[in-house]
């Protein structure tokens, strides 16, 4: 038996023991109803393989709609924060799951303030982040972040 031949019985056998389980599968809508509902044409979150692409949230109550907008940007970032872990409960992750985020600020002198609320929701092992400040929010919100999640 050549080398090649060889390579190929092993990589051909490799491959037949692979469980079905763990076959590509193809991308889905993730949605709770402890979270807002989208406000357009996208999804709360999309599960592609172990990875799930959580959408921004922003400061709406889930509860009564009611969106928080002139709250302080504690009580904004906490919950968006809530609101995410909802979306990440839906597929069976916690906070612990989120690899990146993406917080987008109206003002980042509140960087401080924000930062503290965050902080909380990861007390070990934070996820890697950008942080950027930007012209405006949808309905005018001071923060929305967005998270990427991976489930071993």
């Amino acid at each position: 038996m050549t080398r090649y031949s060889a390579l190929a019985l092993i990589a051909f056998c490799a491959a037949a023991l692979v469980p079905a389980a763990h076959a590509q599968q193809a991308p889905r809508v993730v949605s709770s109803a402890d979270a807002p509902k989208a406000i357009g044409p996208y999804s709360q979150a999309i599960r592609a393989g172990q990875v799930l692409y959580l959408s921004g949230q922003i400061p709406i109550d889930p509860k009564s709609g009611e969106l928080m907008k002139d709250a302080p940007i504690e009580a904004q970032t906490k919950l968006v924060l809530d609101n995410l872990k909802a979306v990440l409960a839906a597929d069976g992750m916690t906070m612990a799951n989120i690899v990146s985020t993406t917080v987008y600020m109206k003002d980042l002198n509140d960087f401080a303030k924000m930062n503290e609320v965050y902080g909380g929701y990861f007390p070990a092992n934070p996820p890697a982040r950008a942080t950027v400040q930007v012209a405006r929010l949808p309905r005018d919100v001071a923060v929305e972040i967005g998270a990427i999640a991976v489930k071993p």
